[in-house]
Formats: C-alpha cells, structure tokens, sequence
C-alpha cells in the first residue's frame, strides 16, 4: 500500500493498539461503533511526514464497504493510519520504548492489554523492526514471572477464608461477592500459568475460555459464580483451587506441593492454603531486584481503574511504588 507511493523505503505495518479486532475478539456488535479500516505504518525518522502526506494524498473514501474516515462520541471523523517511528508509537502506546530495553519497572507498571496492543494484532508487513519488539514483549522475564505468580497467589491467600466467614455472620451477599473476586483472580492465575497476558475485563472470560480446560476449571468458576448455597459455593471453589495447585505443580518451577483442600486452621472453612504456593513460588526469585518488590505485584494486580490502565501518563506514575 505505502510502498508505490513513497518509494521503496522500509517500513512495518500492522493491526495493532486498541480495539477488540487487534486481540481477535471482535464480533458483528464491534461494527457498530467506532468501526472502519486502521493501520499502524512504522517508518524511519526521515520518512514519517513524507509519508503522511502520501497517506492523505493517497487514501480512497471507502475500503472493503467501509468508509475511510469515520469518528465516533467526541472522536471527531478522520481517517486511522497511524504513520509514526516505531519508537514514538511504542512510547504512545506502552508510555516507554521498550525497543531501547526494558527494565523492571517498565513491565511493572505497564498493563498487560497495553503489552496486547503491541504483540497480538496482525502484522501485514514488516522490514525487522516490529518483530524485534513483539518478540522483547512476548512474555515476562521468568524471574518476574515466578514473582507474579507469587504476587496471584497471595491475592488468593488473603481472601479464601472470606466465603466461609461471611456466610457465617449471615452476609449471604458478602459471601457471593468474594467469591466471585476468587474465580476472577483464578483466572487470572490460569492466564499467569499459562504465560497468556490478561486483557482488560471485558475480554477476560474470553481470553481464560480460550486456554482451554480439559480438567474442568472452567466449570468449576462457573459453579462458583452461579451457587446460591454456601455449601455449594465451597464445594466449587475447593474443586477450583486443587485444578490450579495441580496445574503449579505440573509447571515444575518449585517443590511440589499438595493440592488437597484443608480446613483454614481451626475453622469450618475449606481453602487451599494458598499461602503455601506464595512462599514455594517467592523461594524460586533469586534476583535481589525483584524479590524486594514485595507482593504488591504488577499494576495489574493491584489496580483495576480504567482510567489508569488505559493511560500511560498516568500509570508511568506508578513507577514509584517500585523504588
């Protein structure tokens, strides 16, 4: 497409930052809002406005039945090929360049949908450039990894004995509500496991459905959500609990550790103990840098406003919390 208008220069080009068509997600609803052909063009310095200005030069009104330039709420109607270095873009679209490195604390602030914008949409062309980057993007270092894991299992940790304890007192209400905050951070454990970055909470179920589950963990969390009974509610949830703990273990990267439910210490409750998968997964961090993190874990383990996560000004901030 750009090639016959500018020359022969190098360039990469793909479907890539935000939209559910990037991920793959999109349905026939996606094309009723915001909906029209979209490129990201990724050329050298020198190239960027000659080339924008054979984009606008060269743009026909409609593409494939679709018009070219189209807006949508306060998104005023333009067309949506983004023509940029491929640094600027990554900084647009992640807050940094991680094609200059990436540190610590840029994979720990950075959300795992903005990481998607750049590693799952379609490349349609590609000179080396974009390839490099998503290949950098792919996944977490393992260090950190083993680190995130911990920092998942923690959140499990922290509230399992919860669905028991508000029931107990009544909270029927209370009890389904934690609950429900336990099949979503077991999906996301799921997701963690299975090297798989999370999109953003629309998209989750989708992204956890499609890991595919032949041992039934994805029936269990449903049963979790769907029980009316609190004894129904355990029974789903323990069932949940030991699919994980076996999916750790078959992992590899600690001792292994029984994935039998238990009672929370001298309570009715039956959990986990996922404190234990906790220590098991911090004791594998042998890198000083990541272990004095804490367990506060990556931002989006931590955070879920979407007016932080979808905005890189506002999450670079978070950076602190690291120092």
């Amino acid at each position: 497409m750009i090639a016959p208008l500018v020359g022969d220069i190098g360039y990469a080009a793909g479907l890539l930052g935000w939209g559910s068509d990037v991920l793959g997600y999109d349905t026939a609803r996606s094309t009723d809002h915001g909906w029209g052909p979209r490129v990201v063009v990724l050329v050298d310095a020198d190239e960027v406005e000659r080339v924008r200005q054979a984009v606008e030069d060269g743009l026909p009104d409609e593409y494939d039945g679709y018009a070219v330039r189209f807006g949508w709420d306060a998104q005023a109607p333009g067309h949506h090929v983004t023509v940029a270095t491929l640094g600027d873009w990554l900084r647009g679209q992640l807050g940094f360049d991680a094609s200059q490195g990436i540190g610590i604390a840029d994979w720990l602030v950075t959300p795992q949908q903005q990481i998607l914008g750049v590693v799952a949409g379609r490349v349609y062309a590609d000179d080396g450039r974009l390839a490099a980057a998503r290949e950098a993007l792919a996944w977490y270092p393992d260090q950190l990894w083993r680190w995130m894991l911990a920092c998942q299992w923690s959140r499990i940790a922290q509230e399992e004995a919860f669905v028991q304890r508000t029931h107990e007192v009544g909270d029927e209400l209370g009890s389904q509500v934690v609950a429900a905050r336990l099949v979503r951070d077991l999906m996301r454990l799921a997701l963690l496991q299975s090297r798989t970055y999370a999109p953003y909470t629309k998209w989750l179920g989708t992204a956890f459905t499609r890991l595919e589950h032949p041992d039934g963990l994805d029936t269990a969390l449903a049963d979790a959500v769907a029980a009316a009974a609190y004894a129904d509610r355990e029974k789903a949830l323990v069932t949940a609990y030991e699919l994980v703990a076996r999916r750790h273990n078959a992992l590899g990267i600690t001792e292994e550790l029984d994935p039998s439910p238990r009672p929370y210490f001298d309570r009715p409750a039956q959990v986990i103990g996922a404190d234990r998968f906790v220590h098991a997964c911090l004791a594998t961090v042998t890198d000083e840098a990541v272990a004095r993190c804490g367990l506060i874990g990556s931002i989006d383990q931590f955070a879920d406003n979407t007016d932080v996560l979808s905005n890189p000004e506002a999450y670079r901030k978070f950076i602190d919390v690291y120092r």
